[in-house]
């Protein structure tokens, strides 16, 4: 189907070719239950094939990445701390941005993670003397969406970093997945920063280097896949059980799932029944990775007794 809707690096590029992208450079790695793979996209020819710009995008994903298995936690939030650690400058304050609606479920995790996150900024004069030289300086907000604040949240980050003057940001959201099975299964670190509201089908001004004046970590977990997606996978599965030519029957079935699923449903986005505890532990997961990649003089036992 050539109609789908993913911020998924990994996802694009599997359905532009793979590996036989040009302009794209893709690398995997198995480390037991966990797969890291590697998307960059290093000229205008990988951007149009995969429509998504320059850059990084590591994806890591386990099938039991939603449950709180205790060795793969580990793993996880190990790997997703050595890459932010990668994407980051070495020195510096960094900001962490929580992008989301919290009234909404599959679209809070980003307030959620940044709930989790250490906060430093303000604890310059009173820094217990045992980490005292040791803390990074971090601050954190969750400042909200444009239907309940009225400002676009890059207007918030804009006026933010011109007063906090972070070296770096890390953005945090909700993303949306072409395949159901990468829900709260897959997250994904890019450098090129992120497209605030994405996983629920209302596109913001994007937070990156250009718009900010800072780099941009973004960091997202699919949470939710369109409905008209769903639709085309189940219409190419009745294809080919039919053994029907997929490419001389695309126009016709995009045209169906357009009459039948966007228009009567609009943006329909789906999620899991158990939402509201997948995002619960995607997020605390999150929140543990980026604190380990910002305090990394902190032990694992320091970081949540600086947080009560």
């Amino acid at each position: 189907m050539r109609n789908f809707r993913s911020d998924l690096a990994l996802e694009s590029s599997a359905l532009a070719g793979g590996i036989q992208v040009p302009g794209v450079r893709v690398e995997q790695l198995r480390l037991g239950d966990l797969t890291e793979t590697v998307v960059e996209i290093v000229d205008e020819r990988g951007m149009a094939a995969l429509d998504k710009p320059c850059g990084r995008y590591v994806t890591l994903e386990a099938n039991q990445m939603h449950l709180p298995e205790p060795a793969l936690l580990d793993m996880t939030v190990d790997r997703l701390a050595e890459t932010l650690k990668g994407m980051l400058p070495e020195l510096g304050s960094v900001l962490v941005i929580g992008l989301g609606n919290r009234r909404i479920t599959a679209d809070s995790l980003g307030p959620r993670a940044v709930d989790g996150v250490l906060v430093t900024r303000h604890m310059r004069e009173n820094t217990p003397v045992h980490v005292k030289g040791r803390l990074r300086e971090v601050s954190a907000v969750a400042p909200g969406v444009l239907g309940v604040t009225g400002i676009e949240t890059s207007e918030i980050a804009r006026g933010i970093i011109e007063h906090t003057k972070p070296d770096a940001v890390i953005a945090v959201d909700a993303l949306a997945a072409k395949e159901t099975c990468r829900i709260c299964t897959t997250m994904q670190i890019t450098d090129t920063g992120i497209q605030p509201g994405s996983g629920v089908g209302n596109h913001r001004l994007g937070l990156s280097q250009e718009t900010l004046g800072v780099p941009v970590i973004a960091v997202g977990v699919p949470m939710v896949v369109y409905a008209a997606t769903i639709a085309r996978d189940a219409l190419e599965l009745l294809i080919d059980d039919l053994e029907m030519d997929e490419e001389e029957h695309s126009d016709a079935l995009d045209a169906l799932v357009d009459r039948v699923v966007e228009k009567r449903l609009g943006d329909l986005v789906v999620a899991p029944r158990e939402v509201d505890e997948r995002v619960t532990h995607m997020a605390e997961l999150l929140s543990l990775g980026i604190n380990r990649a910002l305090q990394q003089r902190l032990s694992k036992d320091e970081i949540p007794a600086l947080m009560h």
